[in-house]
């Protein structure tokens, strides 16, 4: 695995556990910003690194739907990965969808069921 690709797993786990971590809060402290930020980027950062594994660039100003259709077309299996939860899915990042802790909990499930994926496809 090259180091582009180990950095970006390296940081989806660290985005993923900290989104986990305010999630274990109290409803009433949970900051819904961060859980959403976090599993966002976990997520961006899980796509880049298999595509970075893949031998492929990617770019920062690419959304999650065109980095998980870049999957798709290296792999079928991604055909089982639902982002449809995510409403900035096809769009830049923005904290517009982060307000809610019950929204925000369904984008940490996508982040963590996308560990799992590529946990049990042995990518990482």
């Amino acid at each position: 695995m090259d180091e582009k690709s180990k950095n970006h797993f390296q940081t989806a786990k660290e985005n993923l556990k900290d989104a986990n971590e305010e999630l274990f809060k109290p409803k009433e402290d949970v900051v819904s910003y961060l859980v959403c930020k976090n599993s966002q980027k976990a997520i961006e950062n899980y796509l880049k690194g298999y595509l970075s594994l893949r031998g492929f660039e990617t770019n920062t100003d690419e959304n999650l739907q065109n980095l998980l259709d870049r999957c798709k077309s290296l792999d079928s299996k991604f055909n089982q990965v639902d982002i449809e939860t995510i409403d900035c899915k096809a769009e830049k990042m923005d904290s517009k969808y982060c307000q809610d802790v019950d929204k925000v909990s369904s984008c940490f499930d996508t982040a963590d069921s996308l560990d799992t994926f590529l946990r049990r496809l042995k990518v990482i």
